[in-house]
């Protein structure tokens, strides 16, 4: 069958471009801890314009004097501009049913996201949740997990409640309220969180909200927020201070929490560098509390790519156009629990060719990963 004379070729279907993700923020902190607080002054920020917040529950926070109207019984109208969820199920549910009313028009479409969680909350899960998700992930960025940590009462919380432990020792940034109560103005707290979480920014209650933002989500062309991000040569800077030790009380849930990097001046093989993350989240995931850093792949080592992970999920990798600074170096920054730094050292100088005498090669290392002394 030959086609009409008068007919006209079908004219190719218009590529569909992939929205650009819209960046997220986490914040928790203990019950107490200031976490309302922060989020009001943050939502009357322009900064935060075009904004929905997700809560666990909305009985359980405070912000009745930023309320306008009722959209529908699960999402509530904000005066600054902002949109309120609540969360009776499922984060992802949440999530999903967010995008699916801003891609049919029928609520404005929003720039970011913040999410506070209950004061009880494990970030684990949560964290888990928003880098594993293959359709979300495309959609929303972690863009930074925010904490708030009480100078008053925060000694007492991180020695009684590993929840606490863990929402500082995940962060990318703490902020330490109620320091103008505090006899010391919080000074203690800060240093104990700075050797907790050391790859952390520490801020004041009245830091400016646009101070808040920024990290994982579009780092191109911002060193500032790289290295805000990764903390790495703060890390570095306490681990050499530490000296590998443990100085806290051994009473204290975050004496089993080690934050590290992990660093290389060559760029990696890809097979080696996706073998070394398998064996660290199979065989010790559960230990794996956080794990975030830039990689210079081999096969293109111009484009760094972005590595963000928690327990045994890694989120997918984002592949920047070119790199953000000058500093062209493999760097990853590990929080661990229970978890011996200098075998993930090890580990990772294996698969890279630079072996020690008191480490497998990484052939029995993949053979039995979870038989390894030291793990």
């Amino acid at each position: 069958m030959t086609d009409s004379p008068t007919s006209e070729p079908a004219s190719p279907a218009a590529p569909t471009l992939r929205p650009e993700p819209i960046p997220l923020t986490l914040l928790t902190g203990f019950l107490g801890a200031g976490k309302t607080t922060l989020l009001n002054r943050m939502l009357r920020d322009p900064a935060l314009a075009d904004t929905v917040v997700i809560v666990n529950e909305f009985g359980e926070i405070g912000l009745d004097h930023l309320l306008i109207e009722t959209v529908d019984e699960d999402m509530i109208l904000l005066g600054a501009g902002c949109l309120c969820c609540t969360v009776r199920g499922d984060l992802i549910a949440t999530l999903e049913d967010l995008l699916r009313k801003r891609d049919n028009g029928r609520i404005t479409p929003f720039r970011r996201v913040v999410i506070e969680t209950t004061g009880l909350a494990d970030p684990a899960p949560i964290l888990h949740a928003l880098i594993y998700h293959p359709y979300l992930v495309m959609r929303y960025r972690l863009q930074a997990v925010l904490t708030v940590a009480d100078a008053v009462n925060g000694d007492s919380t991180l020695d009684h409640h590993p929840e606490s432990v863990r929402q500082a020792a995940v962060a990318d940034r703490i902020v330490v309220s109620k320091q103008d109560l505090a006899a010391d103005g919080g000074a203690a707290l800060r240093t104990r969180l700075a050797a907790l979480n050391p790859s952390a920014t520490l801020h004041a209650s009245d830091v400016a909200p646009a101070e808040l933002l920024g990290g994982f989500f579009g780092l191109a062309g911002k060193s500032a927020d790289v290295r805000a991000w990764l903390g790495a040569e703060a890390v570095d800077a306490h681990s050499h201070h530490d000296h590998g030790h443990h100085h806290h009380d051994v009473n204290r849930h975050d004496a089993a929490i080690r934050a590290f990097t992990l660093t290389s001046e060559a760029p990696v093989p890809r097979a080696a560098f996706e073998m070394f993350l398998d064996l660290v989240r199979s065989g010790h995931g559960p230990k794996l509390l956080r794990l975030k850093g830039l990689v210079s792949l081999a096969d293109d080592p111009q484009r760094p790519v972005v590595v963000h992970g928690v327990q045994h999920v890694v989120h997918m990798p984002v592949v920047l156009d070119a790199w953000p600074d000058d500093d062209h170096r493999s760097r990853l920054v590990l929080i661990v629990r229970d978890l011996d730094p200098s075998f993930v050292t090890r580990l990772w100088d294996a698969f890279l060719g630079r072996p020690r005498i008191d480490m497998p090669d990484a052939a029995a290392l993949t053979a039995n990963p979870l038989a390894i002394p030291g793990g």
